[in-house]
């Protein structure tokens, strides 16, 4: 598996239609009642250092099959607001867990990171499964705040300290 940097016009168009597609965006909240972003603004997410966005491949190819990333970093504080992962090419399953991984390992150890948040929807059961995997710990839940096909839904808030992530290398 790779980690590639969001850094040319193809990958950039070919993550926004991942991102655009509702079975994507409707466990995702890009902030302003925006459901998806478009190519213009990843392509900004990717010039700020508020964000670290990475294309991961499969194991034995250059095929980009999904995207990861940590949202809301905060150097100063040392912290990611967010963690979250989009799997492109569905039938790669497992691998965006991994890619999770991957890019918390270069938060913590490049970055500097001591701790790394992320939510999931509470119906979203495959996601906390991913998020229990890779040693997240819940720390509380944030009622009624997530709207899918017009039923509110909690956010299940999770949190990971430096010390407690553990490579899947």
């Amino acid at each position: 598996m790779k980690l590639l940097p969001l850094d040319n016009p193809e990958l950039i168009e070919l993550v926004a239609g991942w991102l655009g597609q509702e079975e994507n965006y409707k466990w995702l909240d890009f902030g302003n009642g925006i459901l998806a972003p478009t190519a213009v603004s990843l392509r900004v997410m990717t010039q700020r250092d508020l964000h670290v966005l990475r294309v991961f491949t499969p194991d034995d190819s250059d095929l980009p099959i999904g995207v990861v990333a940590l949202s809301n970093v905060d150097r100063r504080f040392k912290t990611a607001g967010s963690l979250w992962a989009v799997l492109g090419r569905k039938r790669y399953g497992g691998f965006a867990r991994r890619a999770a991984s991957r890019i918390l390992t270069y938060g913590f150890q490049e970055l500097g990171l001591e701790v790394v948040g992320a939510w999931t929807v509470e119906i979203n059961v495959p996601s906390r499964r991913a998020l229990e995997q890779l040693n997240f710990h819940y720390v509380g839940r944030q009622r009624r705040c997530h709207w899918i096909d017009g039923k509110p839904y909690d956010r299940l808030l999770y949190d990971l300290l430096a010390t407690e992530h553990v490579p899947d290398d």
